[in-house]
């Protein structure tokens, strides 16, 4: 075994773009598996038991992602989040390959959080997308793990990084262009993780072996409310952020209103920009016994420069 080759899927991906080039730096041998591969990367086709013999991890991040349009055929989340993870992992039970890293998605758990978010807390997501990601997680735990071998099992809350605005990009465009955010009036709290603290994470599972198989959720140390989130895309683009107190009922009617035509708030999107969505990091932080590298602020104000 090759205990220096760590294969990843969905490298063509932004977590993928970004673990690989953390993992290179980190002085290790990385091999990309896509649908489409190129130069020296392998297809889920070309990928087979000899080829994980030769590395020391597995880190399977090819996934489909929740689609906000809604567009998607539902087989379609089975058949990548659920169906290809069961075969990938299959493969990985019966090479020599010693970790097996599983990126699925808080929403796996819960689709909206009361209080603080833990690995505990019994699993009932309400999206296609949560099912296929929890169906897959079933499915792994219900397998005999081998004494040589690690297997963990990451929900991640919304990852962000340089150039990937996710939810952000309308909180950005309306700072960057001066618009007043309506929605002072709502104090909730939110947990975002960056690429950096996730590659470090990812980073130490395969290294520490003392860090035991599992469920993970993988989150900043704080969480923010979406008004320091403007203010923070305030301060870093140097425009004074403006928020304002519109009344709630008065927000909810526009809301609606745009929920049948083209404004650029609906009742989705108020629902992501106001409500509360904790997550709890400490069972990785007690299982690797080291703080992640960046504050939740240091890592939003990275992401937020690159745009």
């Amino acid at each position: 075994m090759n205990t220096n080759l760590h294969i990843i899927t969905g490298n063509k991906g932004f977590v993928g773009i970004n673990l690989i080039k953390y993992l290179n730096q980190n002085g290790k041998n990385t091999k990309g598996v896509s649908r489409t591969p190129i130069l020296e990367e392998l297809s889920y086709d070309t990928l087979n038991i000899e080829k994980l013999n030769q590395s020391k991890s597995f880190i399977h991040l090819a996934g489909k992602a929740h689609d906000l349009k809604k567009t998607s055929d539902d087989s379609e989340y089975y058949k990548v989040n659920t169906e290809l993870t069961k075969s990938l992992f299959d493969q990985f039970l019966q090479s020599d390959c010693e970790v097996f890293i599983y990126m699925s998605s808080v929403k796996a758990a819960a689709d909206e959080v009361e209080g603080l978010l833990t690995e505990e807390v019994k699993p009932n997501p309400v999206t296609v997308y949560g099912k296929s990601k929890l169906a897959a997680e079933t499915y792994i735990l219900a397998q005999e793990i081998p004494d040589n071998k690690r297997v963990y099992i990451l929900r991640p809350c919304m990852i962000h990084g340089p150039n990937n605005k996710g939810n952000l990009n309308l909180l950005y465009s309306f700072v960057s262009k001066g618009i007043p955010y309506p929605f002072g009036k709502y104090e909730n709290k939110r947990s975002f993780v960056s690429v950096d603290n996730l590659c470090f994470v990812i980073n130490e599972l395969i290294e520490n072996t003392n860090i035991a198989s599992g469920i993970y959720n993988i989150a900043d140390d704080e969480s923010l409310s979406t008004n320091q989130l403007v203010s923070i895309i305030g301060d870093v683009v140097n425009k004074q952020a403006k928020i304002v107190n519109v009344p709630k009922g008065l927000v909810k009617l526009i809301a609606k209103i745009g929920d049948v035509l083209p404004l650029p708030i609906n009742s989705e999107r108020l629902q992501k920009l106001t409500e509360n969505y904790e997550v709890s990091n400490l069972k990785i932080k007690k299982a690797m016994q080291k703080n992640l590298p960046l504050s939740a602020e240091k890592g939003l104000q990275k992401t937020i420069a690159s745009f």
